[in-house]
Protein backbone atom coordinates (compact mmCIF):
# COMPACT_ATOMS: atom_id res chain seq x y z
CA UNK A 1 0.00 0.00 0.00
CA UNK A 2 1.77 3.12 -1.15
CA UNK A 3 -0.78 5.75 -0.16
CA UNK A 4 -1.95 6.74 3.27
CA UNK A 5 -5.43 5.75 4.36
CA UNK A 6 -6.89 7.20 7.51
CA UNK A 7 -10.01 5.87 9.19
CA UNK A 8 -12.75 7.47 11.22
CA UNK A 9 -13.62 5.68 14.45
CA UNK A 10 -16.66 4.13 12.76
CA UNK A 11 -14.61 2.94 9.79
CA UNK A 12 -12.05 1.46 12.17
CA UNK A 13 -14.88 -0.57 13.80
CA UNK A 14 -15.91 -2.02 10.43
CA UNK A 15 -12.29 -2.83 9.61
CA UNK A 16 -11.94 -4.64 12.96
CA UNK A 17 -14.94 -6.77 12.01
CA UNK A 18 -13.34 -7.69 8.66
CA UNK A 19 -9.91 -8.31 10.19
CA UNK A 20 -11.45 -10.79 12.62
CA UNK A 21 -13.07 -12.80 9.83
CA UNK A 22 -13.25 -12.44 6.06
CA UNK A 23 -14.60 -12.59 3.52
CA UNK A 24 -18.00 -11.60 4.87
CA UNK A 25 -21.17 -10.80 3.00
CA UNK A 26 -22.70 -7.37 3.43
CA UNK A 27 -25.46 -9.01 5.44
CA UNK A 28 -22.93 -10.67 7.78
CA UNK A 29 -21.09 -7.38 8.34
CA UNK A 30 -24.36 -5.52 8.99
CA UNK A 31 -25.49 -8.19 11.47
CA UNK A 32 -22.20 -8.01 13.37
CA UNK A 33 -22.22 -4.21 13.46
CA UNK A 34 -25.86 -4.23 14.58
CA UNK A 35 -24.89 -6.47 17.51
CA UNK A 36 -21.74 -4.53 18.41
CA UNK A 37 -22.81 -0.95 17.84
CA UNK A 38 -26.55 -0.97 17.20
CA UNK A 39 -25.99 0.37 13.69
CA UNK A 40 -28.59 0.16 10.96
CA UNK A 41 -28.01 -1.74 7.75
CA UNK A 42 -27.67 1.50 5.77
CA UNK A 43 -25.03 2.90 8.13
CA UNK A 44 -22.86 -0.19 7.80
CA UNK A 45 -23.29 -0.40 4.02
CA UNK A 46 -22.38 3.30 3.71
CA UNK A 47 -19.21 2.70 5.73
CA UNK A 48 -18.32 -0.35 3.61
CA UNK A 49 -18.74 1.81 0.51
CA UNK A 50 -16.48 4.53 1.93
CA UNK A 51 -13.83 1.94 2.86
CA UNK A 52 -14.01 0.49 -0.63
CA UNK A 53 -13.59 3.96 -2.17
CA UNK A 54 -10.55 4.55 0.05
CA UNK A 55 -9.02 1.28 -1.14
CA UNK A 56 -9.07 -0.37 2.29
CA UNK A 57 -11.73 -2.96 1.40
CA UNK A 58 -12.55 -4.88 -1.74
CA UNK A 59 -15.85 -6.43 -2.70
CA UNK A 60 -16.49 -9.28 -5.05
CA UNK A 61 -19.74 -10.74 -6.26
CA UNK A 62 -19.85 -14.44 -6.86
CA UNK A 63 -22.04 -15.69 -9.71
CA UNK A 64 -25.63 -15.48 -8.43
CA UNK A 65 -24.28 -14.89 -4.94
CA UNK A 66 -24.09 -12.00 -2.52
CA UNK A 67 -21.37 -9.37 -2.53
CA UNK A 68 -18.53 -10.35 -0.17
CA UNK A 69 -16.07 -7.96 1.48
CA UNK A 70 -12.43 -8.45 2.44
CA UNK A 71 -9.84 -6.05 3.84
CA UNK A 72 -7.05 -4.94 1.49
CA UNK A 73 -5.05 -3.40 4.32
CA UNK A 74 -3.75 -5.53 7.18
CA UNK A 75 -4.43 -4.57 10.78
CA UNK A 76 -0.73 -4.12 11.62
CA UNK A 77 -0.20 -1.88 8.60
CA UNK A 78 -3.24 0.22 9.50
CA UNK A 79 -2.17 0.50 13.15
CA UNK A 80 1.36 1.52 12.15
CA UNK A 81 0.00 4.12 9.75
CA UNK A 82 -2.34 5.53 12.42
CA UNK A 83 0.53 5.65 14.91
CA UNK A 84 2.83 7.43 12.46
CA UNK A 85 0.08 9.94 11.60
CA UNK A 86 -0.59 10.59 15.30
CA UNK A 87 3.10 10.91 16.11
CA UNK A 88 3.63 13.34 13.25
CA UNK A 89 0.53 15.42 13.99
CA UNK A 90 0.77 15.63 17.78
CA UNK A 91 4.47 15.22 18.59
CA UNK A 92 6.09 16.53 15.38
CA UNK A 93 7.43 13.06 14.69
CA UNK A 94 9.31 12.78 17.98
CA UNK A 95 8.85 9.40 19.63
CA UNK A 96 10.91 10.47 22.65
CA UNK A 97 8.68 13.51 23.17
CA UNK A 98 5.60 11.27 23.12
CA UNK A 99 7.10 8.74 25.56
CA UNK A 100 8.20 11.58 27.84
CA UNK A 101 4.70 13.10 27.83
CA UNK A 102 3.05 9.75 28.52
CA UNK A 103 5.37 8.80 31.36
CA UNK A 104 4.86 12.15 33.10
CA UNK A 105 1.13 11.43 33.37
CA UNK A 106 1.27 7.71 34.03
CA UNK A 107 4.13 5.83 35.64
CA UNK A 108 5.41 2.84 33.70
CA UNK A 109 5.29 -0.51 35.44
CA UNK A 110 8.55 -2.38 35.94
CA UNK A 111 7.53 -4.79 33.17
CA UNK A 112 6.83 -1.92 30.75
CA UNK A 113 10.19 -0.35 31.59
CA UNK A 114 11.93 -3.68 30.96
CA UNK A 115 10.10 -4.10 27.63
CA UNK A 116 11.09 -0.59 26.51
CA UNK A 117 14.67 -1.20 27.57
CA UNK A 118 14.81 -4.48 25.60
CA UNK A 119 13.30 -2.74 22.57
CA UNK A 120 15.89 0.03 22.73
CA UNK A 121 18.73 -2.48 23.14
CA UNK A 122 17.45 -4.34 20.07
CA UNK A 123 17.33 -1.14 18.03
CA UNK A 124 20.87 -0.25 19.10
CA UNK A 125 22.11 -3.72 18.14
CA UNK A 126 20.49 -3.38 14.70
CA UNK A 127 22.15 -0.01 14.17
CA UNK A 128 25.56 -1.42 15.06
CA UNK A 129 25.27 -4.39 12.67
Amino acid sequence: MDHSISFTQAEWSVMECLWEEHPLTGREVTQRMQQRCGWSRSTTLTLLGRLETKGAVQSMTEEKGPKVFSPLLGREDAALQETEDFLSRVYHGSLSLMVSALTKKQALSRQEQDELYELLKGLEAERND
